[in-house]
């Protein structure tokens, strides 16, 4: 019994597994606790859990006696190291996985411009003050050098993840400014990662090895390649299910760990940065992805996350604090991240015209420490022959730095909604080069062909990004609502049952995967579960979230086989109605006449004919804003048709007639003196950029009544496989006089409910968009 004991325990108490085991659950338990505290002050998730390692650490229940024997023994330091270990790998390679690729790609030059300029004026003043802390805080025969190296890592360093939790928990990951922090604060971490490793070789006398560092940068470019092969192979397993199995991805995932903890030999460093580049390359189409982030996801943020973020506060000690040098030495620290940081994006974002506002919020951002900064620290504890005194500081100073910036960001973003805040612009007012965000919205697979298509159109100009989401809506039933089975379902995040919403979601998903294999377009997929009575306020919600520009919704009414419209849900189109009363942008109907296929790519010879119709309003403008970005599209002809009082028409100076195809097609530029001042400088404008240059065609329309309207529009069906008009609420004008006399759905507008009538061509799209208006107070 001795033996065994002496075996498991070795000198100490009991088992130190089970004492690192007792730290970790103790950390998730009052981090969880604390989260529900300070939740209604919406401060992150990060700064409870970071004081709830605080408080469990050294600072404070180590100071009484059972608890110091009992679960801080020396042995279990090993273990939660190995922990530790396996928990960045978690965090690093999910950070990966939801990397936005595009957008660092686009703003690379932005994002290094300030994360440089938030580092060299720590970098500086460091340089300045380091000498000066080395004779007070090392012993005699300590290298200097190597002090610097480490001191300028710990001050300079911008923990990544804290970054990415905060600006996602502040509803900023979809904005530009959140974004940016995001992006900036990766190009420091890893910059910071590859000096550590480096200076890490050279503290322990291994030197720069050229050799070392090739062979860990083939091993992981070998290991992605693998990685994604058996990714693409596990798409095509479980052809009727939704997610893989777990006994099909937990080998895959596994694989990711061995891969980084074998290439840890040549550093701790380079397996964060291998995890993070298996994530970045790993296949975002089809089910493995989605199975790998929706199991990862909910482990991570749910128990990885607070025991991460923990072990940053359990290491500080503010007992020594007390000590007027060391006091001092913290002050010295945290001037020197937090004003170097802000001093430095102050000029930066001076440099790229960033508001001063978020440029102190951003410095703020940047200042934030984390794991990186306690493994770098405690790897030089025993090597530098630092004071355990000056350990202290610098852990205190890493847990200081992040509370104290992290609680001014907090209220800032709170308070200032103005600057921080989600302001809808229409498509109107926006730059054509500005990012269009699209939240389409399908009810079931009958939606997804036209609904991806239309998507589709809208993001082959390399010129004009977009970022789009497709949401399946479901209807939470009423016995579902009470026994709540669904929502036990999805939290199961280790099941194996891979229903997770029947057979739409699954059609949904094969569709969408499809599209994205073929197009080479990411969609990001998600899911809301609802009454249907409140499905509407999910919808505006997520399009506030996600900062939207624009929602689609699929029409309630769908085409039978003989052409002719059905009704389908009533509460689809209750769900629409409210949209369109409440949405925070603007918002799109898509009727869908068999608009199918996604084999339009560039490339391919097959044209498809879209014209957009001009009658006059902001809705027409809107539409006609969001025509410009299927205008690029080399598998897209389109025409502007503009609809004119006939007795107006001599007022009209003609520009130039021109011929496309067998039809006759008048280009001429509207006097300002007849029609609406914001429609005519408008067209003006868009005629000048596009129509001039030969991308879009331009038509005019010369009628008198509704009837001629209503006339012209059944001759130009069979041109047109869609047509995108304004909805222009019940606006009457004598072009559209007696369009409403028969009307079925009025929230279509009177052009657009004609279009979506019975007696129009069975193979005729109408995408009808509604700009956004702004509720009255």
């Amino acid at each position: 019994m001795d033996a065994t004991t002496r075996l498991l325990c070795g000198d100490d108490l009991f088992n130190p597994v089970m004492s690192m085991g007792l730290q970790a659950s103790m950390i998730l338990s009052l981090s969880h606790l604390l989260q529900i505290a300070v939740k209604s002050v919406g401060i992150p998730t990060p700064i409870p859990q970071i004081t709830a390692g605080l408080l469990i650490g050294h600072s404070l229940l180590s100071k009484l006696t059972f608890f110091d024997n009992y679960f801080y023994q020396a042995s279990s330091a090993d273990y939660y190291n190995v922990l530790a270990f396996f928990g960045r790998t978690c965090v690093v390679f999910l950070i990966g996985l939801e990397l936005d690729i595009s957008y660092m790609r686009r703003h690379l030059h932005a994002a290094s411009i300030v994360a440089s300029a938030a580092a060299l004026p720590c970098i500086l003043l460091t340089g300045a003050v380091s000498y000066t802390v080395f004779l007070y805080y090392t012993k005699p025969g300590t290298s200097y050098c190597t002090f610097l190296f480490i001191f300028l890592l710990s001050v300079v360093n911008t923990a990544s993840p804290i970054v990415i939790r905060f600006v996602a928990e502040l509803r900023l990951g979809t904005s530009d400014f959140g974004r940016l922090a995001v992006c900036s604060s990766l190009i420091n971490d890893i910059t910071s990662i590859l000096c550590g490793g480096l200076v890490m070789k050279i503290v322990h006398g291994e030197g720069f090895k050229w050799g070392s560092w090739l062979w860990s940068l083939l091993f992981t470019a070998i290991i992605c390649y693998v990685v994604r092969r058996i990714a693409l192979l596990l798409n095509r397993l479980n052809p009727d299910h939704q997610y893989l199995k777990n006994a099909q991805i937990v080998p895959l995932f596994l694989l990711v760990l061995l891969s980084a903890s074998f290439v840890d030999k040549w550093g701790a460093a380079n397996s964060m940065l291998t995890a993070l580049i298996l994530g970045v390359t790993f296949p975002r189409e089809g089910k493995t992805a989605r199975t790998m982030m929706h199991k990862l996801s909910y482990t991570v943020y749910t128990f990885v996350l607070p025991i991460y973020f923990g072990y940053i506060g359990f290491q500080a000690n503010f007992s020594k604090v007390y000590k007027l040098i060391n006091f001092l030495g913290i002050v010295v620290v945290l001037l020197l991240g937090m004003g170097g940081k802000v001093l430095g994006t102050l000029a930066a974002c001076h440099h790229l015209n960033i508001p001063m506002k978020e440029g102190v919020v951003l410095g703020l951002l940047l200042n934030f420490k984390g794991h990186f900064d306690v493994l770098i620290l405690g790897s030089y504890r025993a090597i530098l022959g630092w004071e355990s005194s000056f350990l202290d500081v610098m852990f205190v100073s890493v847990v200081l730095n992040t509370l104290l910036s992290g609680i001014p960001v907090a209220f800032i973003v709170m308070k200032d909604n103005l600057t921080f805040g989600y302001r809808p612009v229409p498509l109107e007012q926006q730059s054509p080069e500005t990012e269009l965000r699209v939240l389409a919205c399908v009810h079931g697979p009958r939606h997804v062909p036209t609904m991806v298509k239309v998507i589709g159109w809208l993001s082959w100009s390399k010129d004009l990004p977009i970022c789009a989401y497709l949401m399946h809506l479901v209807e939470l039933l009423p016995k579902k609502r009470t026994s709540k089975m669904y929502h036990q379902l999805e939290d199961d995040e280790l099941s194996d049952d891979d229903a997770y919403g029947e057979n739409d979601a699954v059609e949904i998903n094969n569709g969408l995967d499809s599209f994205i294999s073929e197009t080479g377009i990411y969609i990001r997929q998600m899911k809301i579960v609802s009454s249907i009575t409140t499905m509407f306020e999910d919808v505006c919600d997520v399009a506030e979230d996600l900062r939207a520009s624009v929602v689609i919704l699929p029409f309630h009414k769908h085409q039978r086989i003989d052409g002719k419209m059905e009704s389908g849900k009533e509460g689809i189109r209750a769900t629409n109605q409210r949209v369109l009363r409440h949405a925070p942008c603007s918002v799109a109907i898509l009727i869908d006449r068999g608009l199918v296929g996604y084999s339009h790519a560039p490339g391919f010879n097959s044209t498809q004919h879209v014209a957009a119709l001009f009658f006059g309003g902001p809705d027409d403008r809107e539409a006609l804003s969001l025509s410009t970005y299927m205008a690029m599209h080399l598998g897209t002809n389109l025409t502007v048709i503009r609809f004119l009082q006939a007795s107006s028409r001599e007022t009209q100076e003609r520009i130039n007639i021109s011929s496309q195809g067998n039809e006759q097609v008048l280009m001429a530029m509207p006097s300002r003196g007849t029609e609406d001042e914001a429609d005519n400088s408008y067209l003006e404008e868009f005629y000048n950029r596009y129509v001039t240059s030969g991308q879009v065609g331009y038509i005019e329309k010369q009628v008198k009544d509704g009837a001629q309207t209503a006339g012209a529009l059944r001759d130009l069906v069979d041109m047109y496989q869609l047509f995108i008009v304004g909805n222009g609420g019940r606006r009457n004008t004598s072009i559209t006089t007696g369009m409403s006399d028969w009307e079925e759905c009025p929230e279509l507008g009177n052009v657009g409910d004609l279009l979506a009538s019975s007696e129009f061509d069975p193979n005729l799209s109408v995408l009808v968009i509604q700009q956004y208006r702004p509720p009255l107070d």
